[in-house]
């Protein structure tokens, strides 16, 4: 008999050979410090020495914040611990509006929609809206990437945060179509902060070019909600609100949650809630989850906790380029670039066994020729933990020989 399986076996020695084999290391809490196991693949794991986290997206350090756990317990306690339904059914609340009504305050927006992750928001939003054309930055997210595969009619992709590429495109796109182009529905689509670049997109350009040819512009603002803009992100930073149709992020990095949302006018909240699969086919967010980024978002608009993160980031920064390191970007995000893929990993093994969590990211997530370290910093970090970082990059450098 034919075999029309699938070989699971020979894709992971596959993935093996080619070193892009991942393993589960549960670690022993969330924080800037913590131990980890290896898989116990169901048995008891046996944690190691307490190591440094440099990895994170808990960018503030809230996902232990006693005023976040205590939120979570609370939203448990008065609504408990699932919403068990889709929101449309009954597992609508009114600490679901109430988170809501915070994001879209806070994004300046008449309203926003949560979503059970950011990867759904992503999907479901751009299935929901169809667009004839996406036009689609070259490193967008995953989430985004697959929106576009599942949601739009086609795809270009535009030079990473290039605006005068994106321009080209959009108007070779509306020479080539010039009986049709005007009907169509075009969607710009972008990260706000790159999560393995850590540079900004120009959204200002990018505005002008897709008002130029009509197009609506949606950001994901996975990376910036909580930290810029006094906690509004990139949009609310530049002051764009009312030029970005459709704002979307995550609970789960420096809201210190699960979840994600969708922030716009009354009429795309609407539309969503009704034809958004990923939305009306999914049980609301827990009620934990909801209390705990109501408070993380609380804490991230109304304390210092944000200029905590920033100087040990410029700290980072300072100390990794003085030491030989050429560190990208310009946000939370530290990309110490190496290039080859092999020193990477080495580095990134050197760094554990020096007591920091920092590892390699190499192609396929990024380009070849550029695997880096993704250093990623929280507020909770002391300046201690930043001098003991900065003194095994130093050492670790030096035995792989980069430095």
């Amino acid at each position: 008999m034919t075999e029309r399986g699938f070989d699971l076996d020979a894709r992971l020695r596959e993935r093996e050979r080619a070193g892009l084999r991942r393993h589960l290391d549960p670690a022993e809490s969330v924080g800037a410090r913590t131990r980890f196991s290896d898989d116990p693949r169901g048995g008891a794991p046996e944690y190691g020495d307490e190591r440094l986290v440099f990895a994170s997206n808990n960018y503030l350090g809230l996902a232990s914040d006693r005023r976040v756990l205590q939120a979570a317990e609370n939203a448990a306690r008065a609504v408990g611990t699932g919403a068990g339904a889709s929101r449309l059914v009954t597992g609508d609340t009114g600490l679901h509006r109430a988170l809501e009504r915070d994001l879209a305050d806070c994004k300046g927006a008449e309203r926003a929609l949560l979503f059970s992750s950011g990867y759904a928001a992503n999907v479901g939003t751009i299935d929901a809206l169809g667009p004839d054309v996406v036009f689609s930055d070259e490193l967008n997210h995953a989430s985004i990437v697959d929106g576009c595969r599942v949601g739009a009619d086609e795809t270009v992709v535009y030079d990473h945060a290039d605006p005068g590429d994106l321009r080209a495109r959009m108007a070779r796109r509306a020479a080539e179509e010039l009986d049709s182009a005007a009907d169509e529905a075009w969607l710009v689509v972008t990260d706000t902060v790159f999560s393995m670049d850590g540079d900004v997109a120009p959204l200002d350009a990018i505005c002008d070019a897709a008002e130029e040819f009509g197009a609506w512009v949606m950001v994901d603002e996975a990376h910036a909600t909580g930290l810029f803009g006094e906690g509004g992100g990139i949009v609310r930073r530049e002051g764009l609100a009312d030029r970005v149709d459709v704002q979307l992020g995550t609970l789960s990095k420096a809201l210190a949650s699960q979840g994600g949302y969708v922030a716009g006018d009354e009429a795309l909240v609407e539309s969503l809630l009704n034809a958004a699969r990923s939305f009306v086919f999914s049980t609301g967010l827990a009620p934990p989850a909801v209390g705990a980024a109501r408070e993380s978002l609380r804490i991230a608009r109304e304390t210092d906790r944000a200029d905590r993160l920033w100087k040990t980031v410029e700290a980072l920064r300072d100390g990794l380029a003085s030491t030989g390191y050429e560190v990208l970007g310009e946000t939370q995000i530290l990309p110490v670039l190496v290039g080859d893929r092999d020193d990477a990993l080495a580095l990134g093994d050197q760094l554990a066994d020096r007591g920091v969590v920092a590892p390699a990211i190499r192609p396929p997530t990024v380009p070849e020729g550029t695997a880096r370290i993704r250093v990623a910093p929280m507020a909770t970090h002391t300046d201690d933990e930043v001098a003991r970082c900065l003194d095994a990059f130093e050492a670790a450098g030096e035995e792989v020989g980069l430095l």
